[in-house]
């Protein structure tokens, strides 16, 4: 049996895309614009963090494609440009739902 691939920079484009969702601040940000658009000064409220380190996230998350901007006067909004984002989440939670069950403890208890 041949397995067929693709070329490898389809892999690395891929790669890029998780390594941008790989942090908890930049997946507490996605989950939050999934609801609505929100200006920087929001999020760095929400993450807890100066917005500079906001905006190097926000601006990984944007150079990966998923997110996109508005302008309104001085403030910039961001939205998801990609509409699976729920669908990913779900995901994420039914992985850790199946290793709660059979772990019987909280994926985050461990250290």
């Amino acid at each position: 049996m041949v397995i067929e691939t693709k070329p490898i920079r389809y892999y690395e484009a891929r790669a890029e895309v998780a390594k941008a969702l790989s942090h908890p601040s930049r997946l507490m940000i996605l989950e939050a614009l999934s609801e609505r658009e929100r200006c920087v000064c929001e999020l760095t409220e929400l993450v807890g963090a100066d917005q500079s380190t906001v905006s190097k996230h926000l601006a990984i998350m944007r150079n990966v494609g998923l997110l996109e901007t508005r302008k309104e006067g001085a403030q910039v909004y961001y939205r998801p440009r990609i509409k699976c984002l729920n669908g990913f989440f779900q995901c994420v939670e039914m992985v850790l739902r199946e290793r709660w069950e059979a772990d019987k403890v909280w994926v985050g208890d461990r250290e």
